[in-house]
Parts: structure tokens; C-alpha cells; sequence
């Protein structure tokens, strides 16, 4: 169930067939006859049908139509039974997390695997009085243990949101040609992760149709370059430590000699700039030169406490830590230091941004993102409630209001004007990333935006990925940005947050 208890997957009973070869009077014909109804080979079925086994299952989960035709053919030694099997209600909703259980209805992806336990139950049995030698005593106790029925998940999900979600990413990647998309949201007060929407999805009733690789959550379990939705965390760190101010100036040449190598700004005119110039601009130059100047004695324990570089410990199946490269291990790569500081030669999951953005909304401190709000029994009594819990402080709460000081400033000045809402101020991060190769890096582009809203009391993140768009544009403030702006614009409206009337008092992030 989703955190509203509408109901996301439920067990039903479905027909399955099965052979007993002993009373089966002509293999041949059977199989001739069944063979349309199951999509079997003749000879598949006729092999089965002669083996010397007592039983033989030959398919389960037949539509009500298939059962009632087989049933009606009176076929000898064929024989129908109920068994339980998962149905999806709303077929591709939330299918990238709820995964998919298998033909005994055993989690094999997802929520499904990785709550199999709570949610498959135990069958009855019977337990015999047993010796020493734990064999069965003739003629001692037996005691019948009842079978135990699963229990209900109600996951943080809000199926709506997942709706909403599902729905503009899927028109972004078709529009722009991209081959993948997403869309992530999250509470940032709580870590809870209320929509996770992947495109192409696929219908977890009818999984077999698609490879492996389209049903993986990708949110959780690959890594990419973030590129510049990177900077927000590379000025977190610099505003912490005290290196930089907003209004603290920057050279304004177009390029940067560092470590044997050359860093470009794009726009740059020559004149300097101050950072908060440099953050709505998403200059590179001024992000290396404060990676640079921080160190990776002193930058990478920040990367670390955002969460990069580790798994989340997300309950979800597959999580990964992208890779971050100890202090140690960069000393003396000053070049490829300088370049982590705007996105590049980092891997981090997109769970690990959006959070690492949550904590940014949440006065600097990190939540664990998790699925499972509560376990209940299937008459509803609540059994288990499960609480958000902090991974600690990454900068400081006052360090965090400058951030997003920053990033407000980015969406009404600077590359992320396209995610802009009338009435809500939101706050983000664009970002355009190449995407790596062995000897450098391919032609492909990842467009993204990271933020969250409202910004003087936020209650969503959100994050947009288009992985190698088709468009002529394949920036993140051109792509991304509009996305965001569709998505926070319908989900807060739903959440019930009202929009500020033209005029209206701004909030204190607002004036800074």
C-alpha cells in the first residue's frame, strides 16, 4: 500500500494446471488439445505429460477465460487448482519499486524481494514428537502448526506523486529522444522517499516481456557523473569552512591552468565575478578554484558526511556506493581535485544526490532514505511503525541557509530560470554531465536538476535525470529544468501548499 493505504499489490487466487501422467489416456491428443490454451509446443507438453513423475505442473496463473476452457475440454488426468498469485491493480504504477514476484509468488525484485519475508507468510505444518536421533517416534505427538498469513507493507510512496511523476517524465524523454529518464522525490524532514519514477517502465504483471536492465531501479542501484548539480555541495563545503563569501571575487578569465591541465568557463567576459555570481552562472572555473584551495584533506570528509561514497542503507535490494576517492589516494592530482569540484571524475548514485540536496532543506542535516513506513496485519492493526532516522549533520544549519540563499538565487537569476513557479519559490541546481569512457569521455549528456520547495519551509525534493537526450539542447537548465518546475508545480498544488499572491512577503531566504 502506498503511505495513503491505497492498495498497490494484493494476492489473488489464480487457476494453475497440472498432469497426472498415470490417468492420462492419450499424451498425443491431450497435448494437441491443451497446447493452444497454455502457448506450449505440442511436443513440450506430450514430453510432460508421459513423465513418471506422480504430478506435473504444466502452467500457472491462468486468466479466468483459459481455466474455464480447459476445465470444459474434460481432458482425463488434467487438473485445475487455486493458487495465490501477485497482481498489480495499477499495472506500471510505482513497478521500479514494487518490483516483481515470481510464479510462487516469491519476491524476486524490489520491495517484493526485500520485504519477501513480511509479506509471504508461512505454510501450515505438522511437527512430529521426534527421539534423540531426531527421527519420528511411532505413534508420538503430533501437533498441527497453523499456517501464518504475511503481512501488509505500507511503503512512504504517495501514489499520486508517483503519478504525477510517471506522467512528466515519461513526455520529457519521449519529447527530448532521451534514453532513459527519472524523476525522485523525497521529504527532506524525514528522509521519506515519496516518488521514484523511471522511464520505459513495464508492467510487473507481464514482466517477462522486458530484459532485466529496464526493470532495475536506477535511482539506487547505478551511478553517474553528476556534473554541476555537484557545485551546491563544493560551496556547502567552502561557506563551512569559512574559505568564501557571497560576495567574494573571482578572476573572470575564460580559462584556468591547474595541475598540467586547462579548465574553460563558458560566458566568461574577462571581468571578475563574486560567488554568487559564479553559482548562478554554474562557473566552472570558480568551483575548481575552491576545490582546489579546500584540498582533499579537507573537502572530501564534507563529500563523505553528504553521504557520497557509501550506500545510504536505503531498504531496497541493490544499492550501491558510487566511488569517491579517499584523501589520501588524490593527493597530488590537483587537475583531477579541481575538476570534482564542478561534477566530474565523481560517481554518486541519484538517491545519494537528492538526498544530499534534502539535507541542504533540512538545515544541513542528512536523513536516511527509506520505503517502509509501517507494517500492519491484514485486518489493519498496526504491528510496526518505522521512524525517520538522521545520519547526522553535514554543515552547519546556518551554512545550509546560505546554500540555499545560493540556489534560490540560481532559479531566479541564473541557469535554472526554467524551473522557476510563479507563486512558489523553489530552489535547485542545474546540471549538463558527460558521460565517461575508457580514455575519456563519450558524446552522450545527462541532463539534470536537483532542488526543493518551498524554500522557507521545503517539503519536497526533487531530482530530474535524462540520460543521453536526442534534443539539440542537451543542457540540464533547457531539459531538466522544465520538468522540475511541472512536477513541484502539480505535487505541491496536491500537498495542498498555496501559492503566494504577487506582492506578497517574501521570506527571509527570499531578500538575501
Amino acid at each position: 500500500m502506498d503511505r495513503n493505504y491505497k492498495t498497490l499489490a494484493i494476492s489473488i487466487g489464480a487457476d494453475a494446471v497440472y498432469a497426472v501422467p498415470q490417468s492420462i489416456e492419450d499424451a498425443a491428443e491431450t497435448a494437441r488439445q491443451l497446447a493452444p490454451y497454455l502457448s506450449l509446443p505440442e511436443k513440450e507438453l506430450a514430453a510432460n505429460l508421459t513423465s513418471d513423475k506422480r504430478s506435473v505442473w504444466l502452467k500457472r496463473g491462468l486468466s479466468p477465460e483459459v481455466s474455464k476452457a480447459i476445465r470444459d475440454l474434460g481432458l482425463p488426468g488434467i487438473r485445475l487448482i487455486k493458487r495465490p498469485q501477485r497482481y498489480y491493480p495499477h499495472g506500471s504504477l510505482a513497478a521500479h519499486i514494487l518490483g516483481i514476484a515470481g510464479i510462487d509468488n516469491q519476491g524476486l525484485e524490489g520491495i517484493e524481494y526485500f520485504y519477501e519475508e513480511i509479506l509471504s507468510g508461512t505454510d501450515g505444518r505438522l511437527a512430529l514428537e521426534k527421539d534423540a536421533a531426531q527421527r519420528s517416534i511411532p505413534g508420538g505427538a503430533v501437533e498441527f502448526i497453523p499456517p501464518q498469513n504475511g503481512f501488509d507493507v505500507v511503503l512512504t510512496i504517495d501514489a499520486v506523486l508517483q503519478y504525477i511523476a510517471e506522467n512528466k517524465i515519461k513526455e520529457a524523454v519521449l519529447q527530448s529522444g532521451s534514453e532513459r529518464g527519472l524523476v525522485l522525490m523525497l521529504a527532506p524532514k524525514t528522509g521519506e522517499i515519496l516518488a521514484n519514477a523511471i522511464f520505459p517502465t513495464f508492467d510487473p504483471n507481464d514482466y517477462q516481456k522486458v530484459s532485466h536492465d529496464q526493470r532495475r531501479n536506477v535511482a539506487i542501484t547505478d551511478q553517474y557523473e553528476p556534473g554541476s548539480t555537484f557545485k551546491f555541495i563544493t560551496a556547502a563545503a567552502a561557506l563551512d569552512l569559512g574559505l568564501t563569501t557571497t560576495e567574494r571575487r573571482f578572476d573572470g578569465g575564460s580559462t584556468w591552468q591547474v595541475g598540467g591541465g586547462q579548465i574553460r568557463s563558458d560566458g566568461r567576459t574577462g571581468e571578475a565575478v563574486t560567488f554568487l555570481e559564479a553559482f548562478e552562472r554554474s562557473d566552472n572555473i570558480t568551483f575548481a578554484q575552491l576545490s582546489v584551495e579546500m584540498g582533499p584533506e579537507r573537502f572530501a570528509p564534507y563529500i563523505q558526511s553528504f553521504g557520497f561514497g557509501s550506500r545510504l542503507g536505503v531498504d531496497f535490494p541493490g544499492e550501491i556506493s558510487g566511488v569517491v576517492s579517499s584523501a589520501e589516494k588524490r593527493q597530488g592530482q590537483t587537475l583531477q581535485w579541481a575538476n570534482i569540484g564542478f561534477g566530474q571524475g565523481i560517481a554518486v548514485t541519484p538517491l545519494q544526490l537528492a538526498s544530499a540536496m534534502g539535507a541542504i532543506a533540512n538545515n544541513g542535516v542528512v536523513m536516511r532514505p527509506f520505503f517502509l513506513k509501517e507494517i500492519r496485519d491484514g485486518q489493519g492493526k498496526l504491528i510496526q511503525e518505522f521512524t525517520p532516522q538522521s545520519r547526522g549533520a553535514a554543515v552547519k544549519s546556518g551554512t545550509a541557509a546560505q546554500v540555499s540563499t545560493l540556489l534560490r538565487s540560481a532559479v531566479v537569476n541564473g541557469s535554472g530560470t526554467r524551473a522557476d513557479i510563479p507563486g512558489y519559490y523553489v530552489a535547485g541546481k542545474t546540471g549538463t554531465a558527460e558521460v565517461p569512457e575508457e580514455g575519456g569521455y563519450s558524446d552522450k549528456r545527462i541532463a539534470s536538476f536537483v532542488g526543493f520547495g518551498p524554500v522557507d519551509d521545503p517539503v519536497l525534493v526533487t531530482l530530474v535525470i535524462l540520460f543521453n537526450p536526442a534534443a539539440e539542447s542537451s543542457y540540464g537548465g533547457v531539459l531538466a529544468a522544465p520538468v522540475f518546475k511541472e512536477v513541484m508545480a502539480e505535487s505541491l498544488e496536491y500537498l495542498g501548499i498555496k501559492r503566494r499572491q504577487p506582492g506578497a512577503q517574501a521570506s527571509t531566504l527570499e531578500k538575501n
